[in-house]
């Protein structure tokens, strides 16, 4: 019998659990001491952002909000790795790669408290970026658009669009990567599985045994990587960039890590999933392993560890005193930017919602 076609899915990772390097081909970036300290110090700033957004969100100055704890080495490899010119196309929890590229922690708070002005990012190159996407998957379709305009104009740019374990079995994602399969377009997907997609474990998801192999059938490249290990990150997404700008086509990246938080404060993760299961999460999270590296490397201490996150909480205090402080727009703002022409049934709406605010007031 004739064999039509065979494939594998490599596994990348440089640091273990521990810290400790598992191969001596270090990327020119991770030799780079000074870089690796302030890719850490990013990571160190988004943890102390998230408790600051959940503690919040619990004091009930913000919304519904997803934390990203536990994500920190994907997505600060993510953002690291890219281009001032390229474009993210992000769902709704990659804090570090949006802060890596400008996003304030103001407007992520402004969004998650309803303010829609928040995804107007006001600093290069976030303001070109994508706004958050909460219906899972379309930003996966966003993401093929740009990469679609960018091969037509002939720019070397390339689109990252980021999605759950969860979201990869959405209609949206196949789509979008096989249009960027079929039309070779600079995409590159990133599958950031953190093994649950709200209460389905990875397990019940997909009997593939890779999230990865996924861009296989479109025709793209595809890998697996340590999700908690911000050096393989890191190297796979400039590798797979690399390869979408210079006309070799898209590809699928993805990350094993774990969500050590609940999938949002509206839920209880403890209803569905073990406490061992979490203990055993939190012995492999990233910030750990980097930690130990760079002190092994001694370039970082415990001093060093205190005083920058001194300078995080001091950097989060002017953040959320700047949302708090931010004027709330006018109620008529949620009918005005819908449609260019108001439907009827929306304008009584509207009127209605003007003569309710001006009895409450």
């Amino acid at each position: 019998m004739s064999i039509a076609a065979k494939f594998e899915i490599e596994y990348l990772q440089y640091l273990d659990a521990e810290g400790k390097q598992v191969r001596d081909d270090l990327p020119a970036f991770a030799k780079d001491l000074d870089h690796m300290v302030e890719l850490y110090k990013l990571m160190l700033s988004t943890r102390v952002f998230d408790a600051k957004s959940v503690a919040l969100q619990r004091t009930g100055k913000l919304g519904t909000y997803a934390s990203c704890l536990g994500h920190e080495a994907a997505h600060v490899g993510i953002g690291s790795a890219m281009k001032p010119e390229d474009v993210f196309a992000p769902s709704y929890r990659e804090y570090g790669a949006q802060l890596y590229r400008g996003v304030q922690p103001r407007e992520v708070y402004m969004y998650w408290g309803g303010d829609e002005r928040g995804n107007d990012y006001q600093k290069e190159p976030a303001r070109h970026d994508f706004a958050w996407s909460v219906p899972i998957a379309t930003q996966c379709l966003h993401a093929a658009g740009s990469a679609l305009a960018f091969k037509i104009r002939k720019e070397p740019r390339v689109a990252v669009c980021t999605i759950g374990d969860g979201g990869s079995s959405k209609g949206d994602f196949y789509g979008a990567i096989n249009i960027v399969g079929a039309q070779n377009l600079p995409m590159v997907a990133v599958i950031v599985n953190n093994q649950w997609a709200i209460s389905v474990p990875r397990k019940i998801q997909s009997g593939a045994p890779t999230l990865a192999q996924k861009g296989i059938a479109a025709g793209l490249f595809s890998i697996q990587v340590d999700g908690n290990d911000i050096i393989a990150v890191r190297k796979a997404m400039e590798d797979a960039l690399d390869r979408a700008r210079t006309g070799k086509g898209g590809s699928v990246l993805e990350l094993v890590t774990y969500r050590l938080s609940d999938h949002t404060t509206a839920d209880d993760a403890r209803r569905y999933r073990g406490e061992q299961e979490v203990k055993d999460a939190w012995a492999k999270e990233p910030m750990k392993r980097l930690r130990n590296w760079l002190v092994a490397k001694k370039v970082w201490d415990d001093k060093k560890e205190e005083a920058w996150k001194a300078e995080c909480d001091e950097w989060m205090d002017n953040e959320v005193n700047a949302y708090l402080e931010t004027k709330t727009q006018p109620v008529t703002a949620m009918f005005d930017y819908t449609f260019a022409e108001v439907p009827a049934d929306l304008a009584k709406q509207r009127d209605l919602a003007i003569s309710l605010d001006k009895k409450a007031h």
